[in-house]
């Protein structure tokens, strides 16, 4: 009876713990999306999550991570200067997002990710986009946060937005700073709603206030 007892409990932990084949590709490369550094990076991994998400389907997180290895590498262009190419990398994303939000109808997660685009977007002239796409990025992020007000992933993208906005125009980088602090309170406690689901950030919050100015 007792070894029958052990097989029954070795039975069901294989079968709680036991992963698809699509989950077990997506969680592989979820774990990479933090880990890239290159333009080529990105977009190969993008591409990986389309190729899943194209044979799958039914599930918004592939197209969602494909927009964000897309927005990813809309950043690090952002940060080399190279501006131009900020248009053509915010439609790449948007191409994904558009799908996944096809699939995941009022997903907060979703909302951040076009708050990112349209910030890509506006990077490519502030001065002439901030009434257009500026706005539309906060018009994004409001209905991310009336959906899931203690997303720190919400939080996090307020505290950049003060922390790089200059002084003249109502940012700070101390408030920015607080903004990170709440951010990273916020990981601490907030539990994601399946095992694909987004779970980036956390590093960047902690970046910002491990070397405040």
């Amino acid at each position: 009876m007792k070894n029958l007892f052990l097989m029954i409990c070795v039975a069901f932990s294989t079968a709680t713990f036991a992963q698809t084949p699509y989950e077990k590709a997506m969680s592989s490369k979820v774990s990479q999306v933090e880990q890239q550094k290159t333009a080529e990076e990105f977009t190969a991994l993008a591409n990986d999550f389309r190729r899943i998400a194209d044979k799958e389907k039914t599930f918004w997180q592939p197209y969602y991570y494909a927009a964000f290895s897309s927005i990813q590498k809309g950043r690090l262009a952002m940060r080399e200067g190279k501006t131009a190419d900020l248009d053509a990398i915010a439609a790449e994303a948007q191409k994904s997002l558009d799908l996944a939000a096809d699939l995941s109808k009022d997903n907060a997660e979703i909302f951040v990710l076009q708050k990112m685009i349209h910030g890509l977007k506006m990077m490519v002239n502030p001065q002439e986009r901030f009434m257009s796409e500026g706005m539309l990025a906060a018009e994004a992020l409001s209905k991310a946060e009336k959906l899931d007000p203690n997303n720190p992933r919400i939080t996090l993208m307020k505290a950049e937005d003060v922390y790089f906005t200059p002084e003249q125009f109502g940012g700070s980088k101390q408030r920015g700073l607080e903004l990170f602090q709440k951010s990273l309170d916020q990981y601490k406690t907030y539990s994601t709603k399946s095992a694909l689901g987004p779970n980036w950030g956390k590093g960047e919050a902690e970046y910002f206030l491990a070397n405040k100015p």
